[in-house]
C-alpha cells in the first residue's frame, strides 16, 4: 500500500464554469506544496473540460486530474462523492482542501464519513505543521467571536473546506500536466439524485467587487439608501450577520468570517459596530469609511475614515451630492 502524499483541490465546477473560490485554494496549496515539497494536485470532474482545464492549470498545481463524462456536466452530490471516492483510493493523498461553497460543503462532508478522517469546516487559514507535517486550520466559531486552531489528529486525507476570498487566486507561467482519468462506470450511475431543471439566478461574487457598500444592524434592516448609494458609485452591497440572519439577503451577501472577505478597493460601512468576525472580512480591502454613532464603536479601529452621524442622515448628504445637489 502506497504512502499517503501530496495535496489535493477539488476544482469546482458547473456546466463549464469554474468556481473561483477553488483557484484560491489552487494558489494556497501551491504555496504549501513549495514549502512542504508535496505535489500539488487539481482534480477537475465535469464534461467537455478543455477550456476550463487549461485555466485551471495556470493556479499552481503540479498535476491536473481530469474526469470528463457527460454525466458530470452538472454538480450531483452522489456521482461526484463516488468519483472523488475512487480516485482518492487510487492515488492516496494525504490532504484535501475544497472550497466552502454549498456543493463542495456537500462533498466534503459525505467524504469525511466515508474515510473516518477529519474535517475542518469553513475555515479562514490554511497550513501544514513544521513537525509532525499535520493540516493546522483556523475556524472561526460561535458566530465568527473566536477564532480555533484545529489541528487533524486521524485519519487520511486530511480535509478543509476553505471560505471564498481567504486567499488570492493568482495565475503563475507554470502549467498543470494534465491526467485523463476513467473511472468505472457504474460509479456514476450509481445515483439517486437527477437533474431534471434548473434555474440560474445572477449572484455577485462580493469576494471579487472592486467597491462594496456594506450594511450593518444599525440599518435596522432599512437598504433602502445602502442600495440607492451603492447604485450612484457602482458598488455592490453587502451586509453584516445580524443582517443576514434576519433573511434580508442571501448568505452570499453576509460578509466576515462566517461569510465572504472582501478584497475591495474601497469599502463603505454604515452602522456596524465592528464585532472580530465581520472586520475579518475587511482586513483585506484598500480604503474602508465606516459611520456610526458610537465614537467608541469598534469598527473605527479598523477604518481609514471615521464618520461620528446618523447613517441616514450621511447617506442622504451622499445621495444628494452625487446628484449634483
Amino acid at each position: 500500500m502506497s504512502e499517503w502524499r501530496g495535496i489535493w483541490v477539488f476544482v469546482e465546477q458547473d456546466d463549464g464554469e469554474l468556481e473561483r473560490a477553488s483557484l484560491e485554494i489552487l494558489t494556497r496549496a501551491g504555496e504549501l506544496g513549495g514549502k512542504f515539497n508535496e505535489e500539488v494536485y487539481g482534480v477537475l470532474l465535469g464534461h467537455e473540460l478543455s477550456g476550463i482545464a487549461e485555466e485551471a492549470s495556470r493556479y499552481g498545481a503540479d498535476k491536473l486530474i481530469i474526469v470528463d463524462h457527460p454525466e458530470l456536466r452538472h454538480f450531483n452530490s452522489d456521482a461526484y462523492t463516488e468519483v472523488l471516492s475512487y480516485l482518492i483510493n487510487k492515488y492516496r493523498p494525504r490532504y484535501m482542501l475544497l472550497p466552502a461553497t454549498r456543493n463542495s460543503r456537500d462533498i466534503a462532508g459525505r467524504l469525511a464519513v466515508r474515510f473516518r478522517t477529519c474535517l475542518s469546516a469553513h475555515v479562514i487559514s490554511v497550513d501544514i505543521d513544521e513537525k509532525d507535517r499535520r493540516l493546522v486550520t483556523a475556524v472561526p466559531g460561535f458566530g465568527g467571536n473566536i477564532v480555533a486552531t484545529v489541528v487533524c489528529t486521524g485519519g487520511k486525507p486530511e480535509m478543509a473546506t476553505v471560505s471564498p476570498g481567504t486567499y488570492e487566486a493568482r495565475a503563475g507561467s507554470k502549467r498543470a500536466v494534465l491526467i485523463s482519468e476513467t473511472v468505472p462506470e457504474e460509479l456514476i450511475k450509481k445515483r439517486r439524485i437527477e437533474l431534471v431543471g434548473k434555474e440560474r439566478t445572477q449572484m455577485i461574487d462580493l469576494s471579487r467587487a472592486e467597491r462594496v457598500v456594506v450594511a450593518g444592524l444599525g440599518t435596522g434592516g432599512d437598504l433602502e439608501l445602502i442600495n440607492e448609494f451603492a447604485k450612484l458609485i457602482n458598488a455592490s452591497v453587502g451586509v453584516t450577520r445580524p443582517l443576514a440572519d434576519m433573511g434580508l439577503v442571501p448568505r452570499d451577501y453576509q460578509v466576515g468570517t462566517t461569510g465572504v472577505s472582501l478584497r475591495a478597493k474601497l469599502a463603505f460601512v454604515f452602522g456596524a459596530s465592528g464585532a472580530p468576525h465581520f472586520v475579518y472580512g475587511i482586513r483585506d480591502c484598500g480604503t474602508v469609511v465606516a459611520v456610526n454613532t458610537d465614537r467608541e464603536a469598534p469598527i473605527f479601529e479598523h477604518c481609514d475614515y471615521c464618520i461620528v452621524a446618523d447613517l441616514f442622515e450621511i447617506l442622504r448628504a451622499l445621495i444628494k451630492e452625487l446628484r449634483g445637489g
